[in-house]
């Protein structure tokens, strides 16, 4: 596990690994990849996703480079987002790959935010399943509605189906992204994934550090990706500056964590 500590104290990840053309080809596994910040990059034997792609457009300045840009990617089966934050739902991301990208799903309230932006987005309920190639993808509970508590934010009525973690069975294994999210009685009752892409941020409206420790502990054999950190030059802000290094101290089996560059593949194994 390749972790550093910047200038201001935060843990960063390992140098950016460019990805090509090529890593969206046919392959005969499934591979997955941290884009940074809590986009995540899955090749399934072919059939190639995207979840909460940051890749171009932040408001924030960032402590890493990008894998790839949205000009370069050759084909999107589909874009998933969890919810409307910024950081998650990057507009100018999902425009510039929208010739080559054939649907974007999300909960229903973000699909209408897709629609409204000329973009092919399918909106789903909570516990809903849908399909993307090979892919059963299902939609988790989350727990995140903190701009209902924002005077700058809070614009509407933010429910608890506005955002979502997405439950994706492969042939290859299961993964699980709970997205960002409080620790909720549901999430310490799914089936055992083999890979949590995970949010650790210590924040009451993420999992805590406490609950993330706790939900990688209830499933004590997944491999453990770690998302939602190292990514954005902001010292002060505890939704970005999880450190991995004492995540792995603090769960069993620590050798599953795992905190990787941006670009790098994981390939997934089912256990």
């Amino acid at each position: 596990m390749q972790v550093h500590k910047n200038s201001k104290g935060q843990a960063v990840p390992s140098s950016t690994i460019p990805l090509t053309k090529k890593d969206f080809e046919v392959i005969n596994d499934t591979a997955v990849c941290w884009l940074g910040n809590a986009g995540i990059f899955i090749n399934n034997r072919g059939t190639n996703i995207m979840i909460d792609p940051l890749l171009e457009g932040f408001d924030m300045k960032l402590l890493i480079e990008m894998p790839i840009l949205p000009k370069d990617i050759p084909s999107l089966d589909a874009l998933l987002i969890t919810h409307d934050d910024n950081d998650h739902f990057s507009k100018q991301t999902c425009h510039d790959v929208k010739s080559i990208c054939k649907e974007y799903h999300a909960p229903k309230f973000v699909a209408e935010l897709l629609r409204a932006e000329g973009l092919n987005g399918i909106g789903h309920d909570i516990g809903e399943t849908f399909s993307v190639g090979d892919m059963k993808i299902t939609l988790t509970p989350a727990e995140h509605n903190w701009k209902n508590e924002s005077a700058q934010y809070h614009w509407r009525d933010y429910k608890l189906e506005d955002y979502c973690g997405f439950w994706i069975e492969t042939s290859d294994g299961k993964i699980w992204l709970p997205g960002d999210s409080r620790l909720l009685k549901e999430h310490l009752k799914m089936p055992q994934p083999d890979i949590i892409l995970l949010d650790f941020a210590d924040n009451s409206w993420h999992i805590t550090f406490e609950g993330a420790v706790k939900l990688a502990d209830n499933y004590h054999d997944a491999d453990l990706i770690c998302i939602h950190w190292g990514s954005v030059d902001a010292p002060d802000m505890n939704t970005f500056n999880g450190d991995p290094v004492k995540l792995a101290a603090a769960v069993v089996n620590p050798e599953r964590v795992h905190a990787l560059a941006p670009g790098e593949k994981f390939i997934l194994k089912s256990h």
